[in-house]
């Protein structure tokens, strides 16, 4: 069994990218910028590198996220990654992008350093799923864990009382 998954949080580097294929399906392409903390050898100390990550969405949905993202927009993706490999001008070429199952908005679009103002996330700030036909509803939350039992110190819990 192998399993493809892939999670990433970062900026978008580019505008993304709208095209439709020819029998008119979605294509939205963007870049986002993921940092990889490392010491420098040579100082002592840590530097953020940053690692360039293509994505692609796909259907009516990346019709609709191209309205909202923007460069330097703060996203986390989750997807699976897909090898494709070409050839132009007589070069072989190949890359690895991640095809992206859900998106989810990470931060305001007023909040990313200069993008236009649209009144607030369309999303709620919540994740924003591929496959389903609207935005995800959040997730519910966690039951609330029962309180610890009171033991009266007078009484006494020995191992006959234990069942095991």
């Amino acid at each position: 069994m192998s399993i493809n998954r892939v999670i990433i949080s970062g900026n978008l580097t580019r505008d993304p990218e709208l095209r439709q294929t020819q029998s008119g399906m979605a294509v939205l392409s963007f870049g986002v910028a993921v940092n990889d903390r490392r010491k420098n050898p040579s100082t002592g100390e840590w530097e953020d590198y940053p690692n360039f990550v293509d994505c692609t969405m796909f259907g009516a949905r990346a019709n609709s996220l191209a309205n909202y993202l923007s460069k330097g927009t703060k996203v986390s993706i989750e997807g699976k990654l897909r090898w494709s490999q070409w050839e132009r001008d007589g070069q072989k070429r190949s890359k690895l992008e991640v095809i992206v199952d859900e998106l989810e908005f990470m931060s305001s679009r007023n909040s990313n350093g200069g993008a236009p103002s649209y009144g607030g996330d369309p999303y709620g700030g919540q994740s924003y799923s591929a496959p389903a036909p609207a935005y995800s509803a959040p997730a519910p939350a966690p039951a609330p864990a029962p309180a610890a039992p009171v033991i009266d110190a007078s009484s006494s819990v020995y191992d006959d009382d234990i069942p095991f």
